[in-house]
């Protein structure tokens, strides 16, 4: 079932993609501005973002660059107005990506106040902050018959609770809640709404866990999952699916069988 217009044709298209330095993020720029959009890309690293641009010299039909830096931290509201107003005047806001996050392995035994608000300012506030930059041109563009497609980078970990996640965890949940939400009041704009929930992508992140990762993938494979879900209009791009549908039916199960299996499936 197709939730959104498919996006098969990048062509001409601009895209901001917030959280770009590294990972799924940086992988996910590569592959939209290879399939011909211009991107503009955001993160707190403006040397990584300002070579990345640098690198890339195509420019589009009015001699315009197709890879520009935007950098900024996602806790400065304004930085992201400022970026979400200078992107506007190049024309329609295609696709908005928030891919920016924080991970730290976390349980209550070493409970850190610092650190659940830190996930907390990164994974969700920062969010929060660039909905506010980019849903009144979305809704311009709306009215104009322009379309155009916000898409938020969450987590299987926001699935369920989960051993160690205890300041990731709940930051996902609350985003992929979102998601669901701006989809229902987006969806009969002509908006398009996407949540990206992964499994385990090989990133900065995920180079700090001391287990073995199921399902391991490359960011190039993330990203590739993302593009193949927007092609096929789907608002949930879970991925790789040989994992995250097992995560997908533990959700379905009572808190008598849920807890046992994880407590067994995560005992060292």
């Amino acid at each position: 079932m197709a939730f959104n217009p498919p996006l098969r044709d990048w062509r001409g298209k601009t895209v901001w993609l917030v959280g770009a330095s590294s990972g799924i993020g940086e992988a996910c720029a590569n592959l939209l501005y290879e399939q011909g959009a211009t991107v503009f890309v955001s993160a707190r690293n403006s040397l990584v973002l300002n070579v990345w641009a640098g690198q890339r010299g195509e420019r589009d039909t009015l001699g315009r660059a197709r890879a520009v830096a935007l950098p900024l931290d996602v806790g400065d509201a304004n930085a992201l107005h400022v970026a979400a107003r200078l992107i506007e005047e190049r024309g329609p806001l295609d696709m908005v990506i928030y891919c920016a996050g924080y991970y730290k392995a976390l349980q209550a035994d070493s409970y850190n106040l610092g650190e659940m608000l830190r996930h907390q300012q990164v994974n969700y506030i920062g969010a929060l902050h660039l909905l506010d930059a980019v849903l009144p041109i979305l809704h311009k563009q709306a009215a104009a018959g322009q379309g155009g497609h916000l898409c938020l980078v969450s987590s299987v970990a926001g699935y369920r609770g989960l051993p160690k996640s205890l300041a990731y965890g709940p930051t996902k949940a609350a985003l992929t809640n979102l998601a669901e939400t701006l989809y229902l009041d987006l969806q009969p704009l002509g908006l398009g709404v996407s949540v990206v929930n992964p499994g385990f992508v090989e990133t900065p992140l995920t180079a700090q866990n001391d287990f073995r990762m199921p399902a391991l993938i490359t960011p190039p494979q993330a990203a590739q999952a993302m593009l193949d879900g927007w092609a096929r209009g789907h608002f949930e791009l879970h991925f790789p699916r040989r994992f995250t549908r097992w995560l997908k039916l533990l959700r379905l199960l009572p808190y008598s069988l849920y807890f046992p299996l994880v407590k067994k499936a995560t005992r060292s």
